[in-house]
């Protein structure tokens, strides 16, 4: 019996390879690794204070990861998981907008111009994640009768 149970819940050395290959999965392991690769170039930099939303996201991507890959979004059901992703996504696009632009247009050193240049493309990232986050969603909904059961009046 626990042989059975066991096939039928993927342990996390088979789930991580199986949700890493999906559209989900490979966003936000991208989004994880920009946000690594624009913290280094802000460290390297005079932009420190900028380091929070890299390091805030790279950690909601991962524990999002992690929630999707082990199927708890299933078990967690009073939170609404895709519409959470869409608000990380989109707030996440807005947010790397203005801090990249603030670091081009401000700092004139390279890492501060490579990690503004990073950020740009974390902006498109983001925004295309919670476009197709909204897209999926969209599609789940299904309208309401508009017509009566009993027939028209």
């Amino acid at each position: 019996m626990a042989d059975s149970e066991r096939g039928s819940t993927p342990d996390c050395s088979a789930a991580c390879p199986a949700f890493s290959r999906t559209r989900k999965g490979i966003f936000l392991l991208a989004e994880m690794v920009l946000c690594l690769l624009i913290i280094i170039c802000y460290s390297a930099s005079r932009v420190m204070g900028y380091l929070t939303l890299p390091v805030v996201e790279m950690v909601m991507a991962g524990v999002l990861f992690v929630i999707f890959m082990l199927n708890m979004h299933h078990q967690i059901q009073f939170i609404n998981w895709p519409w959470t992703d869409f608000f990380r996504a989109l707030i996440a696009a807005v947010l790397f907008f203005i801090t990249s632009l603030i670091t081009i247009i401000k700092y004139m050193d390279a890492q501060s111009m490579v990690g503004g240049v990073l950020g740009m493309v974390a902006t498109i990232l983001f925004a295309y994640d919670a476009y197709s986050t909204f897209q999926t969603q969209r599609n789940r909904h299904t309208p309401a009768a508009t017509e009566s059961p009993d027939g028209p009046s």
